[in-house]
């Protein structure tokens, strides 16, 4: 029995007391005085439950804004993998043609660089670094 319920049974105890003592006369008046305090307790465990539920909707809500939706399939992934070396042969012969060793370089530069920003696009923590979690970190 918790305390709210042990407290409910003092009222009604002190109701039946107070009937006991006054007579039938006052029965109905002692009865709505305590049906009403029951309906106060009622609607005060409803209304804490509703917050709660609430709060944790919101909770949910704005967990779900920042998580990063991947919007690209594995054969979109794929795809730009597959065209990104095929594109690299004709580009390396230009850029080693052009420029030898430099122009090479700074080919697959280009080439790595817009690879490692479609992976940051698609995973957008990829590359973020984690910090250990503390003690405090956690709320009950």
């Amino acid at each position: 029995m918790d305390a709210r319920d042990a407290e409910l049974k003092k009222e009604l105890n002190a109701s039946l007391q107070a009937r006991r003592e006054l007579g039938e006369e006052y029965e109905s008046a002692l009865v709505d005085s305590f049906l009403e305090k029951v309906d106060q307790r009622i609607d005060g465990a409803v209304e804490r439950r509703v917050r709660r539920q609430l709060a944790e909707r919101r909770l949910t809500q704005a967990r779900d804004a920042r998580s990063p939706r991947v919007t690209d399939s594995w054969g979109e992934r794929f795809g730009f993998g597959i065209v990104s070396l095929v594109l690299a042969v004709p580009l390396s012969a230009i850029g080693g043609g052009v420029g030898h060793l430099p122009g090479l370089l700074v080919t697959w530069l280009g080439i790595v660089g817009v690879n490692v920003v479609q992976a940051v696009r698609t995973h957008p923590g990829l590359f973020a670094t984690r910090r250990p979690a503390r003690d405090g970190d956690w709320e009950d």
